[in-house]
């Protein structure tokens, strides 16, 4: 967790570091506008970011940006450590309207590696 504004958050490995162990990961990535925003105007968006090594499924890193990414983050992270896959993550009915039911609704690769 990074105190700063926006807020990030971050569980398991990044990117790079995948990239370093030469790990073959699909990222799945979504970038929004908050709900609660519709009304109130605000541009504030919201940046949610899961890898997911290919082989195994397993969900290896989650990261966020956007405001109370460390207290979503917390929550996942027991998650990542416990070697949930992404299979996992499809069947949990997201609570709705959170910024959390996003991590459980991404279905599309954003790219891979």
């Amino acid at each position: 967790m990074i105190f700063c504004q926006p807020n990030i958050g971050t569980a398991g490995l990044s990117e790079e570091a995948l990239k370093a162990k030469g790990v073959p990961i699909d990222v799945y990535q979504s970038e929004f506008k908050h709900l609660k925003h519709t009304l109130s105007g605000s541009e504030e968006r919201v940046l949610m970011h899961m890898l997911v090594e290919k082989n195994s499924q397993k969900v290896v890193g989650m990261h966020m940006v956007g405001p109370d990414a460390g207290e979503f983050i917390q929550g996942f992270a027991v998650a990542v450590r416990g070697e949930l896959t992404k299979d996992q993550f499809d069947v949990t009915i997201g609570i709705h309207p959170t910024m959390a039911e996003e991590f459980v609704t991404l279905r599309e690769i954003s790219y891979s590696f």
